[in-house]
């Protein structure tokens, strides 16, 4: 693959990498840091792409590492007292939605975002996250039901 094929896949898929990031990281600036290193790497090791048609699915990978190596690097310098203040974000900006989709454990909240948001397949997925069909099924399944009680209960409470 040519840099400038992949310039444009970059380009088309920026917000889509920004909402992949999103589910696993909460700050917009740690968002934003993982999607930039991400290309970078991708671009400086395009040369071990060995199928084009999977250049998103390699750039979305190289993004997930990114953001847990950043998640990785927060817990080990950042004491939990400021982390969490750090990390604290209006919840009143963001839809109902979203703020139930946060409240899910990450390999759930991911796999939703990248087969709802982002389009994804079951197959495509478990390629992603190096993990078997059945594992990204029993995901959504699980990801889906959990979803449901959070706005359920939400709902109950008023906060709907």
């Amino acid at each position: 693959m040519n840099k400038n094929v992949f310039s444009e896949i970059v380009l088309n898929s920026t917000d889509s990498l920004y909402h992949i990031s999103k589910s696993i990281l909460k700050n917009d600036a740690d968002c934003e840091d993982a999607v930039q290193e991400a290309i970078t790497i991708a671009f400086a090791k395009l040369h071990t792409l060995k199928e084009e048609q999977y250049a998103k699915t390699w750039l979305t990978r190289i993004l997930i590492n990114e953001c847990y190596h950043i998640l990785r690097k927060r817990e080990r310098f950042t004491p939990f007292p400021d982390y969490k203040e750090e990390t604290e974000w209006g919840l009143e900006d963001y839809s109902e939605l979203y703020q139930a989709l946060f409240m899910l454990k990450k390999e759930y909240r991911l796999t939703i975002v990248l087969h709802y948001l982002e389009g994804y397949s079951v197959k495509e997925i478990a390629h992603i996250m190096n993990t078997g069909t059945g594992t990204v099924k029993s995901r959504l399944s699980r990801g889906r039901d959990k979803l449901k009680s959070i706005l359920e209960e939400e709902n109950v409470y008023g906060i709907i």
